[in-house]
């Protein structure tokens, strides 16, 4: 989502302190003695304190997280909205990942050369600007047109969608003028500033988390830092829960809102024709980021050093920061949390010419560790499929058991992540109480990577198949079109590409119009200020022909619960795996190695995960319609899934994952041993020897 459950802040520049021996001592003698020689003589107050800082940051990295996270928890509003396929929409949902990596690097080099406060402020008013820009098609498109008639002329609504024996349809439904190239244009443009946005929007947050990072550890206290920087984590992963939970909220609100017809409108949010007030939430998140920038302006390029320890315990300390060990060897959220470039490290003194020749060199002596490129291979697996499901998992339930995106996104917000984020700490936890060995965290990954992958086997059966659709479901392999409706409606000369469904309740068989169900007339009853439409005398469903508006319930809605309960434990196990999946990295390369390769796995992780899975699962999700719809001869967004396919298909892709994931951790497994047993085979020679020579 944007930056990611367990993946925590970005990598930062090169003043970022690690265990890194005498390179580390060097800056901190550079950037701490004039600080600590000088610390009567700085200003004080609150900018010039460092757990105000802490505040700021924690504050603007959850609400940044929330502005990156909000376009997945509203992806299937989007589609519905500008007619995007799930391909399109998992592009315009990766393409902030673009920004991010063209830049990260760079940033990475430059740290110390800049105001990092002003620059996060900079980077967050970016981030603010992107999220308006968000919104902005809503506001330069025209209103929301669920038929096709104009948003004036809502008392036709019914009239345009019945059976009116004797007419003859127009050829298409839209007139030459709304297909005409200025229009396709207008909507190409509406789509291209969205992409503009997520570019703005992974460029903004390029800064924030790097800078804020090294900033926080420069200036803390060396015992309070860890704590910190444990404290800004927690807050960061509160933000994908948070974007769940307003899109949840605000896809309840009708998306024109703010422009609502005379009458008011005839759906309700459980009709598969509405759409919510997706821009309202990025109005509101942007809102939200530019006010969490608006310190950064007064935080001063250096601050006075903390001098004195945090009265708490030691024990406590450790406890409260337990994902942020102080000790290299036992670290098992400082270092990540930082995703250090470590170019700019091993190299402080480069120009930036010689900064990039050395980083070729550098890399290729990384990714001969064999340990490095397994567990880096594992965490893509584990990133694709959580970036697939953090993308259309809504979605899928969406369409799986027929419930709305406001429910799917509270289930997402409310369960899936908070129980990822309790996995997450749990890895922590275990890492550092236990002292784990490489050997004991690759048995734990192997472990929590094979019950995610017992834990998803069921999801493969629960569901239910896509229920009876006239003239659709009845022969899938066939391409819908008005021969295929029933004898019934012939006589009405329906429109094929209208979109009105209704459903027979009795025989529980849906039309795509009141007009292929053969439905002469209608009627609106009122019932605690909300309108039920019946359409009445059709001559297809049998009884007194009456049928409700919308589409027909999922036989086996009930099943959502079980379904987001074993989503979520998978969820909660494959997070148990990230701390010690760090510490195979962080064990498994050189020491002087150890800055650029984690700088290098976040790097791919984003390349070879977080950008195209979400492409890869949205293509997987197209191939699973039956019914398009149709917009000036072009497909746009899907109407009909194959339930089957679509559940095989999603949870397959997800299986294939974590599979890949296991296998990884099984060779990691299988090298430790091997190196154990060359190390013991040594030792005995060696001992041995030393025999013989007394």
């Amino acid at each position: 989502m944007g930056p990611r459950i367990g993946e925590g802040p970005q990598m930062p520049d090169k003043d970022t302190k690690t265990t890194m021996g005498t390179e580390d001592m060097h800056e901190s003698k550079v950037s701490m003695e004039p600080l600590d020689s000088h610390h009567d003589e700085q200003p004080q107050g609150l900018f010039h304190n460092i757990k105000f800082f802490v505040l700021c940051h924690s504050l603007l990295q959850m609400a940044q997280l929330m502005i990156s996270g909000y376009l997945k928890s509203s992806i299937s509003t989007v589609e519905k909205r500008f007619g995007l396929s799930s391909q399109t929409s998992g592009l315009l949902a990766a393409f902030n990942e673009v920004g991010n990596v063209s830049l990260i690097l760079f940033v990475s080099y430059f740290g110390s050369r800049v105001h990092r406060p002003r620059m996060i402020g900079y980077g967050a008013v970016l981030v603010a600007l992107a999220g308006l820009l968000m919104a902005l098609p809503h506001f330069i498109s025209e209103p929301y047109r669920y038929d096709h008639n104009s948003p004036e002329n809502r008392s036709q609504d019914f009239e345009a969608s019945l059976c009116l024996p004797g007419t003859v349809a127009p050829a298409s439904a839209l007139s030459n003028d709304s297909c005409s190239s200025r229009t396709e244009a207008k909507h190409l443009s509406l789509v291209g500033i969205m992409f503009l946005a997520q570019t703005l929007l992974g460029i903004g947050g390029v800064p924030i988390q790097p800078f804020g990072i090294s900033y926080i550890d420069d200036f803390a206290h060396h015992s309070n830092s860890p704590l910190y920087l444990g404290i800004v984590f927690a807050a960061t992963t509160m933000g994908p829960g948070m974007a769940y939970g307003l899109g949840s909220v605000m896809l309840r609100l009708y998306v024109d809102i703010d422009r609502m017809p005379e009458g008011g409108i005839n759906l309700t949010s459980k009709d598969p024709r509405w759409v919510g007030a997706w821009w309202l939430g990025f109005l509101i998140s942007a809102g939200l980021v530019a006010l969490a920038a608006t310190p950064y302006f007064f935080f001063p390029r250096e601050m006075p050093k903390e001098r004195h320890e945090l009265h708490i315990r030691r024990k406590v300390l450790a406890g409260a920061a337990s994902i942020s060990s102080k000790d290299e060897e036992l670290s098992s959220q400082h270092e990540p949390l930082k995703k250090e470039a470590g170019l700019a490290q091993i190299a402080p003194d480069l120009t930036v010419v010689q900064f990039m020749k050395v980083f070729p060199r550098v890399l290729l002596r990384t990714l001969r560790h064999p340990i490095f490129l397994l567990v880096v291979l594992s965490q893509v697996c584990t990133s694709s499929m959580v970036a697939g499901m953090a993308t259309f998992l809504a979605k899928f339930l969406e369409r799986q058991f027929s419930i709305t995106a406001s429910f799917a996104n509270l289930l997402l917000g409310g369960l899936t992540i908070p129980l990822a984020i309790v996995g997450i700490v749990v890895g922590g936890v275990l890492v550092k109480r236990l002292h784990l060995t490489p050997m004991q965290c690759t048995i734990l990954c192997l472990l929590g990577s094979l019950l995610c992958l017992l834990l998803s086997l069921p999801l493969f059966f629960i569901g239910c198949s896509t229920h009876h659709i006239a003239g659709i479901t009845q022969d899938l392999g066939a391409q819908p079109g008005p021969s295929l409706f029933p004898g019934c409606a012939e006589p009405c000369s329906c429109q094929s590409d209208d979109f009105n469904p209704v459903c027979d309740t009795s025989a529980h068989v849906e039309y795509t119009t009141p007009c292929h169900a053969g439905c002469t007339g209608h009627v609106v009853q009122e019932a605690l200020g909300k309108r039920q439409v019946f359409y009445t005398n059709c001559s297809c469903v049998a009884g007194d022909g009456t049928v409700p508006a919308g589409s027909c319930d999922s036989a086996c809605s009930h099943l959502v619960l079980p379904f987001i309960l074993l989503t979520s434990l998978g969820a909660t196990v494959a997070s148990v795996t990230h701390t010690p999946s760090f510490m195979l990295i962080l064990r498994g390369v050189k020491k002087e190695d150890k800055a650029l390769a984690v700088g290098m796995q976040f790097m791919l992780l984003r390349v070879l995960a977080w950008m195209p899975s979400p492409v890869i699962h949205g293509s997987a999700i197209d191939t699973t319609c039956v019914y398009w719809a149709l917009s000036c001869g072009r497909r746009t967004v899907c109407r009909y899934y194959d339930h089957d396919l679509l559940r095989n298909r999603f949870i397959g892709l997800q299986f294939f994952f974590k599979s890949g994931s296991l296998v990884c951790f099984a060779l990691v497994l299988a090298i430790l041993r091997q190196q154990n047993k060359e190390a013991s085979v040594k030792a005995t020679v060696k001992s041995s020897e030393l025999q013989q020579q007394l």
